[in-house]
């Protein structure tokens, strides 16, 4: 794994996921006391004293306390064709990375979470979340329709689906 990661990507100025400000059309869904939101709470309580980023305690007790997390901070990246290109979702010659805040198994899924501190004021949540799981899909080669996505803070949990075809998956063109 350490061997076959390009760490370089993430260290010279590529495009990350979450500079991206544009909409996805998905079809958000807020969910109201989803497990994410208690794991969340208890997190930013248990490990208060002991780090100091709000991100490095909802993830580090996620690892160490819920069995359907998996994974906290993984490298995710795509080169400009590797993302379909009927999307036209964005052009750019950048690599677009990032990381995927935490991987959960839910439901048969692989549902790919992002914390926000403040996710009801979020904007670009979906998008940057979108992108992960079709980065994430490529690097895998597991098939879209196998994940979920969502982003949470310890009082709101938005999700979608990310395979759902939308008639038009922006909802209006990114700025050049």
């Amino acid at each position: 794994m350490f061997e076959e990661c390009p760490d370089e990507l993430f260290n010279n100025g590529n495009l990350r996921s979450s500079q991206l400000k544009f909409k996805v059309n998905v079809d958000l869904k807020g969910l109201p006391d989803h497990e994410v939101n208690v794991l969340t709470k208890y997190g930013l309580l248990v490990n208060n004293e002991r780090y100091k980023s709000n991100h490095s305690k909802v993830q580090v007790f996620m690892i160490e306390h819920d069995n359907k997390t998996i994974a906290a901070e993984i490298p995710i990246w795509a080169n400009k064709n590797e993302i379909n290109p009927s999307h036209n979702l964005f052009v750019s010659d950048d690599v677009l990375t990032g990381h995927i805040d935490l991987l959960r198994i839910e439901n048969g899924k692989i549902w790919v979470w992002d914390y926000k501190p403040n996710a009801q004021r979020e904007e670009f949540a979906a998008t940057q979340v979108y992108f992960y799981a079709l980065m994430l899909a490529k690097r895998t080669n597991i098939d879209l329709g196998n994940f979920m996505c969502g982003y949470f803070d310890s009082c709101n949990t938005y999700v979608f689906n990310p395979s759902i075809k939308q008639p038009s998956l922006l909802e209006k063109p990114p700025k050049s």
